[in-house]
């Protein structure tokens, strides 16, 4: 490693501590030390150690670099930083130490909700927050926003959430609907678009929408199709229509381009006519569709999910009457990943193993007492509701799942999960996972990629072996539903579902609310081609305990 890479190890580490609102004066070294290593253009890591003097704890990480390759305090600090504080370095303007002061201040982990509380007036009644800080705040939004910087999907749901609310309202306006990339359930959104239905003429209701609170600035005046800007930097596309119309756009604008084109040229084939988002027979008439599914109908094909629309196959599987029956909400009858007191959150039933210190992992003493007071609310609530006695153990770089058999056999399941040495190459991170799962206690591998959406790319794994061998071994995937993971990818979950592995969909919840992620963890699951059958959270307790079991037995029979 040479030492300009090192520099941003200890930058990275200087700043998640002041992101903790940990030590200053050690945060101060760490940044002193990156500045000094930065300096030194040419020269390796090991060169550097030799001519510079380095506190105790910045030659300590020093040290694991030149050894490892690897920073096990930058591992702790990432996994233990909430995401969204992360997140919320994109803001231009917005340093860490501010942030640590909105997050102890009014309990904020989300871009979104930071821009609701510049929004409502929260953030001004902080201490030491006046005006002019508040509106620093507000233009670093604005700026990143303007760059067209992509956001999670929940924040999209919430811009969008508001302009239906306020076009819908609008006079003129029979219906709107999102449609799009966030239609799609894509994972980050860049651009909201809407279809909106008038009752009076599109262009008329177009010109008044430009009018709509907060606009700066309008592309396509005097159009039917209109993107609005936003003072917030919010950008929405509306495609206002008559509602003949109405179908057909909406359509148009939700697949992706080439989802689209081939279902056109189905039409086409069939010698209708396209022109102004109405379809034509051969005498010119224009064909009522009342929807979507009318519209398949058309291109002799069953209605196919919008999460499907990416010219990944589905075409080809509708036409062979081959599309999956999607996951519903209603499918899931429980969850799995959740955590509690004892480690890093509010209800739970699978904390965190005691090597993940940054998450308080829980000790031997820990673990019995939770189990007698599970023991005592299933107890309670006999027959109506049942808390599984679960653990995420971290797969230590070795391979090995911490805690050991001895302290493994007391739970009832097992996630195991990396959190640690994520700059191993593909082949020892497959190595290190393949290894985890041959230990018959592991029921599930917790977020498999370890990615962070919009601020850590996910480690290097070869995910076909790790799903082959998950096939084999009858060892669950993780569709991680937390909206900064969304992992395993909705790309891989389809893979998974063909090679008969099982998906476990975990809300990775550390609050009540966090149990709201389960709403995105299915429209993910969709995206991803399961059904039901597919997901091992739709079996019930005793069915998920017995799939538990079935490793730990065969390895036992064999004995």
């Amino acid at each position: 490693m040479d030492a300009r890479a090192a520099a941003h190890v200890l930058a990275e580490i200087a700043t998640l501590r002041q992101l903790r609102g940990e030590d200053e004066a050690e945060s101060a070294l760490f940044e002193a030390a990156s500045k000094q290593l930065g300096a030194q253009l040419t020269r390796s890591l090991s060169e550097a150690l030799t001519i510079g003097a380095f506190a105790p704890p910045v030659r300590a990480v020093l040290d694991e670099l030149v050894s490892d390759g690897d920073s096990s305090l930058l591992d702790d600090l990432r996994e233990e930083t909430p995401e969204g504080l992360q997140e919320m370095l994109r803001v231009p303007g917005l340093g860490p130490t501010t942030i640590q002061r909105v997050h102890a201040g009014l309990g904020i982990e989300t871009l979104q909700e930071l821009e609701d509380a510049v929004r409502d007036g929260r953030l001004g009644a902080l201490p030491r927050f006046g005006p002019r800080l508040v509106e620093r705040v507000r233009n670093g939004i604005m700026q990143l926003r303007a760059t067209g910087a992509p956001v999670l999907l929940p924040h999209a749901d919430a811009e969008a959430l508001r302009l239906l609310h306020e076009i819908g309202s609008h006079e003129g306006v029979s219906r709107v609907a999102l449609s799009g990339t966030l239609r799609r359930r894509m994972e980050t959104v860049n651009e909201l678009a809407l279809v909106v239905e008038c009752t009076l003429q599109p262009i008329a209701v177009a010109a008044s929408l430009t009018h709509l609170r907060g606009v700066q600035r309008v592309v396509g005046s005097g159009t039917r199709v209109i993107s609005l800007h936003f003072a917030d930097a919010t950008t929405a596309t509306l495609h206002c229509v008559r509602p003949a119309q109405f179908a057909m756009t909406l359509f148009r604008t939700t697949g992706n381009a080439e989802h689209v084109r081939e279902v056109l040229q189905r039409l086409v084939d069939r010698r209708y006519r396209i022109a102004d988002d109405e379809v034509r027979d051969t005498a010119g008439h224009v064909v009522p569709i009342a929807d979507e599914g009318g519209l398949y109908a058309l291109a002799g094909l069953p209605f196919i999910a919008p999460e499907l629309r990416e010219a990944q196959g589905e075409l080809a599987a509708a036409a062979a009457n081959a599309l999956p029956s999607l996951l519903e909400a209603s499918d899931i009858r429980g969850v799995l990943h959740c955590h509690s007191l004892y480690s890093d959150g509010g209800f739970g039933i699978s904390d965190h193993s005691r090597s993940a210190l940054n998450a308080h992992g829980m000790s031997a003493a820990t673990v019995q007492q939770q189990h007698d007071e599970i023991d005592a609310v299933n107890v309670t609530l006999a027959g109506r509701f049942r808390v599984l006695k679960g653990v995420e153990a971290d797969i230590l770089p070795c391979g090995t799942v911490d805690f050991g058999a001895p302290l493994l056999d007391r739970f009832e399941y097992v996630i195991a999960s990396v959190h640690t040495r994520f700059g191993m190459n593909a082949t020892q991170m497959t190595d290190r996972v393949l290894k985890a799962m041959e230990d018959p206690h592991v029921t599930i591998i917790g977020h498999p990629t370890g990615r962070l959406l919009l601020t850590r790319e996910p480690y290097a794994i070869e995910i076909a072996r790790v799903l082959e061998r998950a096939a084999q071994l009858g060892v669950a995937v993780e569709l991680n539903a937390d909206p900064h993971r969304l992992d395993l990818d909705w790309r891989s979950c389809r893979a998974a579902r063909e090679a008969r592995v099982q998906v476990e969909l975990g809300p990775d919840a550390h609050s009540i609310a966090g149990l709201d992620h389960v709403a995105l963890g299915v429209s993910m699951a969709r995206k991803g081609w399961l059904g039901a059958p597919d997901v091992l959270n739709t079996r019930s307790a005793d069915e998920v305990l017995a799939f538990a079991r079935r490793r730990r037995a065969a390895v036992l029979a064999t004995a």
